[in-house]
């Protein structure tokens, strides 16, 4: 079952799983509501949870905790 977006906490490693693409995420701080500013830890590129999510959640939708 995947983390509600929520519960996510700033400064904590994630991998997220949508739409056949996984990306490894850090969060960097918290925009607004459920909105998110995110690190791509193997592009070093950054996010918001809503550009990530923007095009919907699919099948195969999964938000775990990285513990490395």
């Amino acid at each position: 079952m995947p983390i509600a977006l929520d519960n996510l906490r700033v400064g904590r490693k994630y991998l997220l799983t949508n739409m056949g693409e996984i990306r490894e995420l850090e969060i960097i701080s918290r925009l607004r509501g459920t909105n998110f500013k995110v690190k791509d830890l193997n592009t070093l590129e950054y996010y918001t949870t809503e550009e990530l999510l923007q095009w919907g959640i699919g099948k195969d939708y999964d938000l775990d905790e990285l513990y490395r």
